[in-house]
């Protein structure tokens, strides 16, 4: 057998969703101790799984299906008139790629978002431990895109190269004053995301899970063509 059939999964106790109230969720962990290969993560991947840090890890909830993985087709995508709006908003903004990085900038950007925006969820009150744990202690395969106005940076989305597919956004986080709110750095970043999949001549941009009950996830139903994991297939959202 390939070392990735061998891979050992740990589930852990069911524990308070953080996504749907009063309901419990069990999540689903490949070993952290194995190092993974871009092949390996990119089946992962396919198969629904997720990445933080040094974490891979997919729902794995006995009587609740509610979380599917959801992914653009970017070769097909077209932007709508707000997606352009938001794009003409940020013409002034620069981009650039890099590997995650620890400074006093990028952490005090993450905590003031997470402060303002996230202050009811389970990464507040931010710290630096888990700054590093979440964002920075990945592996190979996980970069920083950053956007700055000027000197100052405003955003930063961790994402990964998926081999052969595309890329997978992790996270993002941004200033959250309200001087660029008009911006909607959120929709911003997902859109330099999805062409940067196109430059690299590959396919798809994964959005992690979409619930459909939960607000805070509806707007990855706004880029499409949507592909949903349904019964181990991916199939296009209608």
């Amino acid at each position: 057998m390939s070392r990735f059939e061998d891979l050992r999964f740990f589930a852990t106790a069911p524990h308070p969703c953080s996504y749907l109230e009063g309901q419990e969720a069990t999540t689903l962990f490949v070993d952290p101790e194995v190092r993974l290969s871009p092949e390996d993560i990119a089946r992962l991947t396919d198969s629904g799984f997720r990445r933080s840090g040094r974490y891979t890890y997919r729902p794995h909830c006995q009587d609740c299906q509610a979380c599917i993985s959801v992914r653009v087709h970017c070769l097909e995508f077209q932007p709508k008139r707000r997606q352009r709006r938001t794009q003409q908003a940020n013409a002034d903004l620069q981009f650039h790629i890099r590997r995650p990085i620890m400074t006093e900038r990028h952490y005090g950007l993450y905590a003031d978002y997470i402060n303002a925006r996230h202050r009811d969820g389970d990464m507040f009150p931010p710290s630096v431990d888990q700054y590093h744990s979440f964002l920075v202690a990945g592996g190979d395969a996980a970069y920083f895109l950053e956007a700055y106005l000027g000197e100052q940076l405003i955003a930063v989305t961790h994402f990964e190269r998926i081999a052969g597919r595309g890329l997978s956004a992790i996270y993002t986080f941004f200033d959250p004053r309200p001087e660029f709110a008009t911006r909607s750095l959120g929709r911003m970043m997902i859109l330099r995301l999805i062409q940067e999949v196109l430059s690299e001549q590959l396919e798809f941009l994964y959005l992690g899970y979409w619930i459909r009950d939960a607000q805070k996830m509806a707007y990855k139903t706004e880029y499409r063509p949507l592909e949903l994991l349904v019964n181990g297939r991916w199939i296009r959202a209608t």
